[in-house]
């Protein structure tokens, strides 16, 4: 059976870098690489990566630990992270804690401390002091995706700020009656993203003189489903209806989308609508957004993690604020012309 170093001889490389090339780790020219990688195929050559890890210590596979698998963000930041690490040469284990607290403590207390991953990549999920220094006790560098984790890096937005900058751009336009849709109390848990948007939104108002409307927050479910009910009923309502509405997530802007159309009003001449988090649906719908790049922050979280591991086995400390982009469509317009554009 051939070895490292037949290929090596083959493709007239040094075996250092034939290591580098079939492994995918370390600096090797694309060149060297194409011939590494022909070589080995032309003679069968299967790297060991048991062999390796014994080497390295290292198991060349990254945990990934997410709140849920089957929603837009978290499957679009998958998506990043899985197409990194295969660039990288590294595994994925992917660790789902939608069982409840039970489940989430296995996994950060047992499952992770085994020598089976590199290191873990959190996505939304706030963890704990005593859990950050479990695992990087053990060598376990950690970087979170969705908020700061104390002693750990971590990747975010400025959910705040932008959610008061996606408010502003409807007052702008000269509107003065500006509805919300949001996520419930269940949403609230971990980094409050729902919470903090909402003030990003409520402070907007504020800050132009505009009025707070309690019967204009209206809580949704982060889905197409629950924004149009929740806008359905909204706009359904015998009350003075908004003239804009700005939704907390894409999915929900698009619910407001289809649940104005059932009443007959044309987006964004009876209604102008705004959502969050750069969903791909949003261009179909022409909607007006802030792009927070979900995929590349899963891409980000994986360099950010693996050129930890490379400088420091072990501790990987950095904070990265993602430059959100804001993405004007065609759903966002002025009032209509028999709405009252004074502040009130």
């Amino acid at each position: 059976m051939a070895g490292i170093k037949d290929v090596a001889e083959r493709a007239g490389l040094s075996i250092a870098t034939v290591s580098r090339a079939l492994s995918g780790k370390g600096p090797v020219s694309s060149r060297s690489r194409e011939r590494a990688r022909a070589a080995a195929a032309e003679l069968g050559f299967v790297p060991s990566y048991h062999a390796s890890s014994l080497a390295s210590g290292r198991n060349h596979n990254i945990g990934v630990v997410v709140p849920s698998v089957h929603r837009w963000y978290f499957s679009s930041v998958m998506e990043g992270i899985s197409a990194t690490l295969i660039d990288a040469g590294y595994d994925l284990t992917l660790y789902n804690v939608s069982e409840g607290p039970k489940h989430r403590h296995s996994v950060l207390n047992d499952f992770l401390l085994r020598k089976r991953v590199d290191g873990v990549i959190a996505v939304a999920l706030k963890l704990s002091e005593a859990e950050i220094r479990k695992l990087l006790a053990v060598h376990r560098p950690i970087v979170g995706i969705g908020g700061t984790l104390p002693g750990a890096a971590s990747i975010r937005i400025n959910d705040f700020d932008l959610a008061a900058d996606a408010t502003n751009h409807l007052i702008q336009l000269g509107h003065t009656r500006i509805a919300h849709l949001t996520g419930g109390s269940a949403y609230e848990q971990d980094f409050e993203l729902p919470g903090t948007r909402q003030r990003g939104y409520e402070k907007a108002m504020r800050d132009s003189g505009l009025a707070v409307r309690p019967g204009w927050h209206i809580p949704a479910d982060f889905t197409i489903q629950g924004g149009y009910a929740s806008a359905r009923a909204l706009l359904g309502s015998t009350a003075e209806r908004p003239t804009a509405i700005f939704a907390a997530s894409d999915e929900m802007a698009i619910g407001a989308i289809l649940a104005a159309r059932d009443f007959g009003l044309r987006i964004p001449y009876d209604l102008s609508v705004i959502g969050f988090d750069g969903h791909e649906l949003g261009e179909v719908f022409g909607l007006t957004t802030i792009d927070q790049g979900a995929r590349d922050q899963g891409s980000l979280a994986v360099n950010m993690l693996l050129s930890g591991l490379e400088g420091d086995a072990g501790h990987v400390a950095a904070e990265a604020e993602y430059p959100a982009k804001f993405l004007i469509r065609s759903s966002t317009a002025v009032p209509p012309e028999d709405s009252p554009r004074t502040r009130h």
